[in-house]
């Protein structure tokens, strides 16, 4: 039976123990899910083949990657694309939790839509050991993410839903990095295709972590490899995020987003940045005044 949403993550080495942890967690949460989806791991970072066996799963070695050995996005999506059949495609960062309200929403939103891309922010919680599935887990991941979780800032996306026959043609982004997840959500808007901020109805919860797998243990946003990203992207201008999307689910409908100050603020921005990309001039810094505003209004990129 071919199933109707297939799940595909590139995870990072399962070397760290916390970073094993967590990626296990989030793997076994996803297989959880009813109906059950069908789970793809691109890559073959240390680790992952064993991870694959333990859990039943598929595993996609041959993935391209850059000169510094990172995973090429759109070489990912295409080796998930050819082994599956399924309709919807999702691709997730590897420490995103999923509960069943992710596929009721992908149900809701594909008998909405014909094309669309469904995105929306995470909420953090820190976890340390293995979760336990056993019947009553997501109760129990319920009751957690009331009592000590935190809802990022709408900037970016750690997950991606949209019908198979849409992204066939994605730049050569280096995974992990900055910029790739912003273009996907620039692209669908200049592609005319609904992106849904599924924020509202989908609780998608990220582990924290720390960046010991980065060089230094920074953050990504400074690597060569994110500024080579966003020259992919086509610059600044191109790089949106969740208050750029242009619906909202929101009690099972997909509806126009209500009209937020933030949003405001951020359509502004949007229209002052100059569509060249380039970071000099009176329309740049009138942008950057805005997005300043932006930022200290929430912290976000």
């Amino acid at each position: 039976m071919t199933p109707f949403l297939t799940l595909f993550t590139a995870p990072k080495p399962f070397t760290n123990p916390h970073i094993a942890t967590i990626q296990r967690n989030a793997i076994q949460s996803w297989l959880h899910l009813d109906p059950a989806a069908d789970v793809l791991l691109v890559g073959d970072e240390p680790g992952m083949a064993q991870v694959a066996a333990d859990y039943g799963v598929r595993q996609l070695p041959q993935v391209a990657c850059n000169k510094a050995g990172t995973p090429l996005v759109n070489s990912i999506f295409a080796l998930a694309r050819q082994a599956s059949q399924a309709p919807l495609l999702a691709y997730l960062n590897a420490d995103i939790l999923l509960l069943p309200d992710f596929v009721q929403a992908a149900r809701q939103v594909s008998q909405q839509l014909q094309d669309f891309l469904v995105i929306g922010q995470r909420w953090d919680l820190d976890i340390r050991s293995r979760l336990d599935f056993s019947p009553g887990w997501e109760q129990r991941l319920h009751a957690d993410l009331r009592a000590r979780g935190r809802q990022h800032l709408p900037a970016g996306s750690d997950y991606f839903l949209f019908p198979r026959h849409l992204f066939t043609e994605i730049p050569e982004f280096a995974i992990g990095r900055a910029g790739w997840d912003n273009w996907m959500i620039y692209q669908a808007r200049q592609q005319g295709w609904p992106v849904v901020d599924g924020t509202p109805s989908i609780r998608a919860i990220h582990q924290d972590h720390d960046y010991s797998h980065l060089p230094d243990g920074k953050p990504h946003y400074t690597l060569p490899e994110s500024r080579q990203n966003e020259v992919l992207a086509g610059g600044a201008s191109n790089l949106y995020m969740v208050l750029d999307s242009d619906r909202q689910l929101r009690g099972g409908r997909v509806r126009p987003p209500k009209m937020t100050l933030m949003r405001l603020i951020r359509r502004t921005e949007v229209w002052l940045t100059p569509p060249s990309g380039e970071r000099r001039g009176p329309r740049w810094a009138l942008a950057r005044s805005f997005r300043r505003l932006r930022r200290r209004m929430t912290g976000s990129l």
